[in-house]
């Protein structure tokens, strides 16, 4: 029993540092004849089961089905108890009745999406992953993926098509294209504006004059004209060095800039 909750308790670690939503479902009481114990718990991310039990069979099903719920719910940050009689709630004929906590977790976790994993990525994904978000990071050489940090908040994906990412991109994402150059950069930036994706900060590295390149590129593409002025580039704030470590200090500072902007906006709401 203290292996399986030391397991326990790591993959809790695991998923609380991986900023993946999860839900923690806990047996609080139970009354008359029931398939577990009272402190039995379960971890339940938006795929369903991850580890633990609260019984098996048909309760358990009822639970993941109520965890996932709450991941799926626009409310769903707020924590939920309930008193499930088994046999009337859910259809089983042990005659007992139990009562559960849900706890979601990582429901607003700051989701930033790197494009490229060269020097400035590198220097910036080393600072950004002490705080308080997850990290994905795009990149088609295996080589430099393999010397981010190793942390379960930064997701590396090897990605030889780099422009396919970004269907994949949820809408609250901050998104930056740091890639080998204009050549690779280009096609993302045009992707995602063609696909209308609206994140609340897109960003491209380069100089004011690879703005207005990229803003020609736009234009070229037949995309709406206002979409020149839908990214950052440069980016960061306009402090320090080209030393790739104080870049990412400037891009970090813009970054957390527009992430309290938009925070601000939701509350308002």
């Amino acid at each position: 029993m203290k292996a399986e909750a030391s397991s326990f308790y790591e993959k809790l670690q695991e998923l609380l540092e991986s900023g993946v939503p999860f839900v923690a479902v806990t047996v609080v009481d139970v009354q008359g004849s029931v398939p577990q114990d009272s402190g039995s718990k379960m971890l339940v991310t938006s795929e369903g089961h991850y580890i633990g039990t609260v019984g098996g069979g048909k309760v358990e099903k009822q639970a993941i089905e109520e965890a996932q719920a709450i991941l799926n719910s626009e409310n769903g940050r707020e924590t939920k108890f309930v008193n499930w009689s088994l046999d009337r709630d859910i259809g089983m004929t042990c005659g007992g009745s139990m009562k559960l906590f849900f706890e979601p977790y990582n429901l607003n976790t700051w989701k930033i999406v790197i494009f490229g994993a060269g020097h400035v990525a590198n220097a910036l994904i080393n600072l950004l992953v002490k705080l308080d978000c997850h990290v994905t990071c795009f990149d088609p050489r295996q080589e430099w993926l393999d010397k981010l940090p190793k942390t379960a908040k930064l997701k590396r994906v090897l990605a030889p098509e780099m422009p396919s990412m970004v269907e994949s991109l949820d809408d609250d994402s901050f998104v930056l294209c740091i890639t080998m150059g204009h050549t690779t950069d280009r096609p993302i930036l045009l992707e995602i504006l063609r696909q209308g994706k609206k994140f609340p900060y897109l960003g491209v590295i380069g100089s004011q004059a690879k703005a207005e390149r990229l803003k020609k590129d736009v234009r070229e593409a037949g995309l709406a004209p206002e979409l020149q002025n839908a990214f950052y580039c440069p980016i960061g704030i306009d402090i320090g060095t080209n030393h790739p470590q104080e870049i990412a200090i400037s891009v970090i500072a813009q970054l957390i800039q527009e992430r309290d902007k938009s925070r601000m906006v939701e509350n308002a709401g």
